[in-house]
């Protein structure tokens, strides 16, 4: 990942707890055809002072013979995103932008044993499921058969994470007055990415003023 600016860039274990809480991203990895990727949900864990992240594929998916334990692969965590215009600013003459959230996890990915494909399912579940509003589901309420035929069709890779990258891109180098100017602008917007961008933005410099914006009332 190429850090824009120093102020940009994401401390290793914050950009681990913005991976952890996203819980879904891209693998890559490269063969002699070139780059491959797939989207995936993820768990991370620590193992003897290392971070882990746990995926799972298809089994016929072509990154799984790619895991041999020495080869790299990267993991893309996306946030949130927001265009900003140059006439949001106070000031005259901006450039025109986008603001964002990421963070990129590399190591080398190892292959783990299909009868570990029980635990990697429990563990996945058990995380995504805590952030429902609801009794968590697991693995055991599913019919057994059905249940062991699904777990059999995955492979479950181990990212051993040895780079941690991580930039949260939020006009940190701008003024006062453009830095009000554009929050204001994305706390107005339509889509939650932007609006939560823009509460990211005034936790940076809870100080300064800020329009008061009221919540959709549904109506």
């Amino acid at each position: 990942m190429h850090i824009l600016r120093p102020q940009f860039r994401i401390e290793e274990q914050r950009a681990l707890r913005f991976a952890a809480e996203r819980g879904f991203g891209v693998i890559v990895a490269a063969d002699e055809r070139g780059p491959r990727g797939s989207h995936v949900p993820f768990v991370i864990a620590q193992r003897d002072g290392r971070a882990i992240v746990q995926i799972h594929l298809t089994a016929k998916n072509p990154l799984v013979e790619l895991a041999d334990g020495r080869r790299r692969f990267l993991l893309i965590v996306a946030g949130d995103d927001a265009y900003v215009s140059n006439d949001w600013y106070a000031s005259r003459d901006n450039v025109s932008t986008w603001l964002y959230e990421a963070v990129h996890l590399s190591g080398v990915a190892h292959l783990r044993r299909a009868s570990e494909n029980r635990g990697h399912g429990d563990a996945l579940l058990a995380v995504a499921e805590a952030r429902l509003p609801k009794q968590p589901w697991d693995l055991a309420q599913m019919e057994p058969n059905k249940r062991e035929t699904m777990l059999a069709a995955i492979r479950v890779i181990d990212l051993v994470v040895d780079e941690i990258e991580g930039q949260s891109k939020l006009n940190q180098h701008k003024s006062d007055e453009d830095h009000v100017a554009v929050a204001n602008q994305l706390a107005r917007a339509d889509e939650s990415g932007s609006r939560r961008l823009a509460g990211k933005m005034r936790a940076l410099r809870p100080q300064l003023r800020y329009d008061e914006v009221m919540e959709p009332t549904g109506e």
